[in-house]
This record gives C-alpha cells, sequence and structure tokens, in this order.
C-alpha cells in the first residue's frame, strides 16, 4: 500500500516546534506508513521530515531583514514549490510564517488543484488586512486555530472553516508551573522585565523601560528585577542596562526564564506571546510596545480594540497597554506600581487570567493531537 504522503512547511523555529509535535502525533495516529517531505528545522527532522534547505534561510523577522534578504527567499520558495509537486503529496501543511508559506500554498494549489491544504496557525487577519481571510478560501481547505476566538472570526470574514485546537502553552505552562518550587526570597518585590525577542524591539523599548525603572526605584529602592533575554540579544541587553537606576539581572534560555516566572510580583512586558505566557502562569503585568516606522504607517490596518493576547481572547482590556507615544517611563511606572505594591496584586487581572486557562483550555487532549486527527480527516481512503 503506498505510503500517506505529508508535505509541511515551516518557516521559523516557533513553527519546527509545532511541526515536530504534529508529526510525532501523526505517526501516532495513522496506522500505516508515512512520507514526509517539505521545511523544517532539528525538531522536524528529528520526526523524520528531510528538508529540502536550512529553516535558518528563511527564518528571518522584522521589515527590513525581509527585503535584505527577499531575492534568496524568494528564490528559495520557487524552488520549494517544485519540490512539493513533484512530491506528490495527498495533503499540504503549512506552519504559520504566513508571508513565507502562504505564497508557497496558492501556488502549489494552482499546480495541484485538489490537493487539500492546511493552514497551521493563523494569520491574524482578525487584527489587520482581514480581506485575507476571504482570499484564503480559494488556496486553504482548513485553518487551524490556536485562539480561541479565531473560529468566530474567520465565519465572520467569510473564510474557510477554522477549527480551534488549543494553544501549545497552555499545558506547556500548567506543567511548568506545578512543578515549579518558588525560592525564598528577602521579602523584596520583583519585576519581569521582558523587551521582546528581536533586536529592532529590544532597541526601541529599553528606553521607556529603564525610565520607568529609575522612577520606581524611588518609591520601592529594594526593588528586584529579572530580564529573561533570549541568548543572541543577552549581551546587548546586558551592555544597554549596566547603568540603569535597577542593575538587573539578565538570564537566558527557557528553564531560566521560567524560574524567574516562578519568583516574580509583576511584569513590563513587551506585546506578543510573551504576554499568553505570563497571563497563563497569573503575573499581573503592564504591556508597552512601539511600533518600527513601517509598521507605524500600516497601523491605520488594524481594527482590534487591544495588541494583548489576554485582552483579545477575554473579549477586555484587562491589561493596561501602553503604544508609541503612549510608551513613556511615567505612564507604565504609574501602571505598574499598584501591582507591586497591593496585598493582592491587581485582582482584577489574577481573576481574569484563571478565567483564560479556562478558554484556551481543550483538555485531555494536546493541540497536536487534535491538529493531527483534523490532518488526517483529509488522507485518501485507504
Amino acid at each position: 500500500m503506498r505510503p500517506l504522503r505529508i508535505a509541511i512547511v515551516a518557516g521559523e523555529e516557533s513553527g519546527d516546534q509545532l511541526g515536530a509535535e504534529l508529526l510525532a502525533s501523526l505517526r501516532a495516529q495513522y496506522d500505516g506508513d508515512l512520507e514526509i517531505a517539505g521545511v523544517g528545522g532539528t525538531l522536524m527532522r528529528n520526526e523524520g521530515l528531510n528538508s529540502l534547505f536550512p529553516l535558518s534561510d528563511i527564518a528571518v523577522m522584522g521589515f527590513s531583514a525581509v527585503l535584505a534578504r527577499l531575492p534568496k527567499i524568494i528564490r528559495l520558495a520557487y524552488r520549494l514549490i517544485d519540490h512539493i509537486v513533484a512530491f506528490e503529496p495527498d495533503i499540504l501543511v503549512i506552519i504559520d510564517s504566513p508571508d513565507f508559506t502562504h505564497p508557497v500554498a496558492r501556488r502549489v494549489r494552482r499546480k495541484m488543484p485538489d490537493l487539500p491544504v492546511i493552514d497551521y496557525v493563523s494569520p491574524s487577519v482578525w487584527a489587520w488586512r482581514s480581506g485575507r481571510a476571504r482570499k484564503m478560501v480559494s488556496y486553504i481547505d482548513r485553518v487551524l486555530g490556536i485562539l480561541p476566538f479565531e473560529p468566530e472570526a474567520y465565519k465572520r470574514l467569510s473564510g474557510p472553516k477554522c477549527t480551534y485546537v488549543g494553544h501549545p502553552l497552555v499545558d506547556k505552562i500548567a506543567a511548568l508551573k506545578a512543578e515549579a518550587i518558588t525560592a525564598q526570597g528577602t521579602g523584596a518585590k520583583r519585576l519581569l522585565v521582558m523587551p521582546g525577542s528581536r533586536t529592532s524591539e529590544v532597541t526601541r523599548l529599553l528606553g521607556p523601560f529603564a525610565d520607568a525603572v529609575a522612577i520606581l526605584k524611588v518609591t520601592m529602592p529594594d526593588l528586584q528585577l529579572d530580564i529573561p533575554a533570549v541568548a543572541h540579544l543577552k549581551h546587548h541587553i546586558e551592555q544597554e542596562t549596566a547603568n540603569w537606576a535597577i542593575r538587573p539581572q539578565i538570564v537566558s534560555g527557557e528553564d531560566e526564564k521560567f524560574k524567574a516566572f516562578a519568583t516574580a510580583d509583576a511584569a513590563l512586558v513587551a506585546s506578543g506571546t510573551a504576554t499568553l505566557e505570563l497571563a497563563l502562569w497569573g503575573i499581573p503585568m503592564v504591556v508597552g510596545y512601539k511600533l518600527d516606522p513601517i509598521a507605524k504607517r500600516l497601523k491605520w490596518l488594524g481594527n482590534v480594540s487591544s495588541i494583548v493576547l489576554p485582552n483579545l481572547i477575554l473579549e477586555e482590556n484587562i491589561v493596561p497597554e501602553f503604544i508609541d507615544e503612549a510608551c513613556i517611563g511615567e505612564a507604565l511606572s504609574e501602571a505598574i506600581l499598584p501591582l507591586l505594591l497591593e496585598n493582592q496584586p491587581h485582582p482584577n487581572q489574577i481573576d481574569a487570567f484563571k478565567q483564560l486557562q479556562d478558554l484556551c483550555s481543550i483538555a485531555p487532549d494536546s493541540p497536536a493531537q487534535r491538529a493531527a486527527r483534523i490532518v488526517l480527516e483529509y488522507a485518501p481512503p485507504a
């Protein structure tokens, strides 16, 4: 019997993690042989993918970085399209990174009109450029959403069918929190500072974050800071924070990051996935963000009331956010101080985050298990 052939394309490291978990679940659920082709990283290769080229060749972030490498990325995309078509897959799964994976999917669909195409992790059509949802109908058969409000958004926007499969952070954070042993501290309050994972956003945010820390020190001279930094930015952050009013402890790696979560009283954080990590852990926070110049010009294309994921899921702006001109030290410190001084830090946030955990849960399944079941619905009859 011919093996089930699945083409799978990830565009960055987070997609590699999702792809690897999906492939493992597919092998566990499919009663037969699988052949896998496409592009992914180390984790997907460990699950049997022979990646056409290294994931690092296309895993670039930010407008400027993409523009600088655009000719190479386009060449690799067309090479990948030909590779997938020659493989003659039964199913194509694209994972996140819509600026790369969606053009690939569109062109493969033109060459293989009957090929089922599944998009794992929705682009943010609910936030900006909502017209993309309707266009996706022509080349996407199913969207596997990782945010609970996405199925309804796709209905509203006349997009393809979308099914919520759960966010991979939910089970991960729950397990880590259960294992965490809170260190015995000195009684001083601890503030997490998380300025982002990209050089450009870190550079834009360290200034107002430093101003907020300096103001906080006046009221809380014993305040302690922890900054979880991605490895490639640790040295840069160490240099930029050397003269802060409070010298932070800078850690890197997931283990160290979650140790810092276990002792944190509150957080000052950039908009992004980190806000969902903090909310699922139950840490009250304030969000600051400054858009890059190109994104700022496109800001008018946005159509959401918040850029904070927990706020969007809860449908309530429970987490204060300060964007662009509003992201200044005085405003940030004023919002953070109550989170650190109250005996019950911001009970509204704490209660809301418990509700968020329930909204995001799909127990007893994992997101990968549910995603694999849906992918296999598109397998041809044996």
